[in-house]
């Protein structure tokens, strides 16, 4: 069985940036673990932290369950994340536990510092996993995993590098079925930060329509940049593979990248 890890910085942004090939693997049977590192707690622009780690961690577990994923959420506090020897504990224990044959995470280079925090320290971790007198209370693993970076749009200090690109329009159900779980992120807090909070519609119904077109215009812009090939299709998924860990070839990618079912 495949096992798919992903490693983010805050509950939902597996489903943000990967959640069609997260789909796609539920559809062909895969494990599938997605981690949180941090807590959520600074999401919001009235919930209190310690009620906004509650809610959060029951959207995440919701989200998860639409596909049948188990999601974590830790203990890190969300908006002062670093890429400490803490955390690459942490990261090296999830990596050894799940075994993965395919990791997703965030490249070193991102707007949001938590972000970069997590994509650094899985860096870090991608040897250090093998080393067994590093955390050598847990067993390093049989097979080094495959890293792999969920896509970005910025440019600096060096643009993302679109190594697979995948069309993920057939998965846009789950996809915003997922995201709609967290309620507090895509309902309140980001139309809030961006401004837009009185375009929400009150109802339900309305609310879910609407969160199809916002994020159908959000992904415009990934499809721009990263599809090549023939047509546009609504949403498309990108990563880049992680020169520190496990190596590609072609059988690898089929298994972990697999074509629409």
């Amino acid at each position: 069985m495949t096992k798919v890890l992903v490693l983010g910085a805050h509950p939902d942004d597996a489903e943000y940036f990967a959640g069609g090939l997260l789909a796609r693997h539920a559809l062909a049977g895969s494990e599938i673990r997605i981690v949180s590192v941090t807590n959520g707690q600074s999401g919001h622009q009235s919930i209190p932290s310690p009620d906004l780690i509650t809610i959060r961690r029951q959207e995440a577990a919701n989200s998860g369950a639409v596909i049948g994923a188990t999601y974590i959420t830790g203990d890190f506090p969300d908006g002062y994340l670093q890429p400490t020897l803490e955390l690459r504990e942490f990261i090296i224990r999830e990596i050894r536990q799940f075994a993965p044959d395919l990791v997703l995470t965030h490249r070193p280079f991102d707007y949001h510092p938590d972000h970069r925090a997590v994509g650094q320290a899985v860096q870090d971790a991608s040897y250090m996993v093998l080393v067994p007198k590093v955390v050598p209370d847990c067993p390093t693993p049989l097979r080094e995993p495959l890293v792999a970076y969920m896509n970005d749009l910025f440019t600096r200090p060096a643009p993302f590098r679109a190594d697979v690109v995948l069309d993920v329009t057939p998965q846009i159900d789950s996809i915003l079925a997922m995201i709609a779980c967290h309620r507090s992120q895509f309902f309140d807090w980001m139309p809030w930060i961006d401004r837009i909070s009185d375009q929400v519609p009150e109802s339900e119904a309305d609310q879910l329509a609407w969160l199809r077109r916002w994020y159908l215009e959000r992904m415009g812009a990934r499809t721009e940049r990263f599809w090549k090939g023939e047509g546009k299709p609504l949403i498309v998924e990108a990563f880049e593979f992680s020169e520190y860990a496990g190596r590609p070839n072609a059988a690898l990618l089929s298994k972990l990248f697999p074509p629409d079912r």
